[in-house]
């Protein structure tokens, strides 16, 4: 599997990225936004231009007593700060959250020579070009008054990312593993070391690196996301082994397989409360337009397949992919709701509080960090979807907004997606170095 483009387009990314100080090139979207939201989202004709959009929202940060904007009925304050590039959430039954502070790994095969030097560039601009904390930070609000405790609770991992509790028993997705730790309820500090009970998909490619991972609801199984190794295959296929695919493992018998593929970077997982499916959101592909393709949410089924990297949306065939696989494209599930073209959506859970309004009961949150490759740029917001009889039922509603200043520059981008023990949303904002605490409008 090889895209013949590569090289030359690899050369024209260079050149554009180069250009105007690294701030913008590329078409402009035809399409409003909107249109690429919802279960039907439209999807235009591929678009091939000599130099794909690149639209970069510099990292800043937020000036002091500055804050998102919260949606109709909310408002929002900071429940940590000064933090290390906050990017995933996890609470803990007896209300502590667990924040994995934490960056790329070193991936010293991935985009290589100029693109890969240009590419690093970019993501610094962006925010994503420092070291990699490597740790989780435990945070206690006993009163629930926005008095936060904060403890290492873990540190030395491996660009650390997924957390889920089975019994007594703490998983952390790396990078490259599923470690197993020992928890005691109210634990500030785990100082054993961990066990890894599975290897995954890593080394010095390792495009998309984060892997998310939680329990099914028995405790039996866990699932982990695994993003692919490139956009569209390029790298080769012996490089996607096991990859573009959210894996079951199970934890008695020690044994995993792949349960869902086509995936290209799945990230946030949740199971839908009414009817018990498994959920995720997905990141799609990019360099056919500004328009294409929608990053979506799903139901995962067991051994579905969802396209990448020979078709997308279903069916619609990537024409840059060859050879191409008409049988495994003939079972292309099409997603159920699609979330905007490089929205960048990551975070998600099911909100089952008692806490926000009764509108939200039952729907689903979603953090979008943001786009880099669409003009004007998506995204840069949390937005929620309301479910009915267990699938998304009506038009997205921004919670958070006002992530992008006027001039275009990102003060904060938001990543996981969680709520705590008193029904508050909370969301990491990577650039932001924050923990925002969503709550209903006093």
């Amino acid at each position: 599997m090889h895209s013949p483009y590569r090289s030359v387009l690899s050369i024209l990314i260079s050149f554009c990225l180069l250009a105007v100080t690294l701030s913008a090139c590329g078409e402009v979207a035809t399409l409003p936004e909107q249109d690429g939201f919802g279960p039907k989202p439209v999807l235009p004709a591929p678009h091939h231009s000599l130099f794909p959009t690149v639209n970069i929202a510099p990292a800043k940060g937020w000036p002091s007593g500055t804050t998102p904007k919260a949606g109709q009925g909310l408002s929002v304050s900071a429940f940590a700060s000064g933090l290390d590039h906050p990017r995933w959430l996890y609470t803990l039954p007896n209300g502590d959250v667990l924040v994995a502070e934490t960056n790329a790994p070193p991936k010293p095969e991935d985009a290589k020579g100029i693109k890969g030097w240009v590419m690093k560039l970019v993501m610094r601009r962006a925010g994503a070009g420092t070291p990699s904390a490597n740790r989780i930070t435990l945070l206690r609000d006993n009163q629930g008054d926005g008095i936060v405790t904060r403890s290492v609770f873990l540190q030395d991992l491996n660009s650390p990312f997924g957390m889920t509790l089975v019994g007594s028993n703490l998983y952390v997705a790396t990078t490259d593993a599923i470690l197993r730790f020992p928890y005691r309820t109210g634990d500030t500090q785990i100082t054993a070391p961990g066990v890894k009970v599975l290897d995954l998909p890593a080394g010095p490619i390792n495009h998309h690196w984060t892997k998310n991972v939680v329990a099914s609801p028995d405790g039996s199984r866990l699932y982990v996301t695994v993003g692919s190794n490139s956009n569209v295959g390029e790298n080769g296929v012996e490089n996607e082994r096991n990859r573009a695919a959210i894996l079951e493992f199970n934890i008695t018998a020690g044994s995993s397989r792949v349960f869902a593929s086509g995936l290209r970077n799945p990230n946030g997982m949740a199971w839908e409360p009414r009817t018990g499916a498994l959920w995720t959101v997905v990141n799609e592909r990019d360099e056919i337009g500004n328009d294409l393709v929608p990053d979506y949410m799903t139901s995962v089924k067991d051994g579905a397949f969802y396209g990448w990297p020979y078709s997308y949306y279903g069916q619609h065939i990537d024409t840059r992919v060859t050879p191409q696989q008409p049988a495994l494209v003939a079972r292309a599930i099409a997603p159920d709701y699609a979330l905007g073209a490089h929205t960048a959506s990551l975070g998600l859970t099911f909100y089952e509080g008692n806490l926000l309004p009764k509108r939200f009961l039952g729907g689903v949150f979603i953090g979008q960090h943001g786009s880099w490759n669409r003009k004007p740029r998506s995204g840069y917001k949390v937005i929620f979807v309301p479910f009915a009889n267990g699938f998304p039922a009506g038009k997205p509603e921004d919670i958070l907004s006002g992530f992008l200043n006027a001039d275009g520059d990102a003060m904060g981008r938001p990543v996981g997606v969680a709520v705590d023990r008193h029904g508050a949303l909370l969301v990491a904002d990577d650039v932001g170095n924050v923990i925002w605490r969503v709550t209903p409008a006093k």
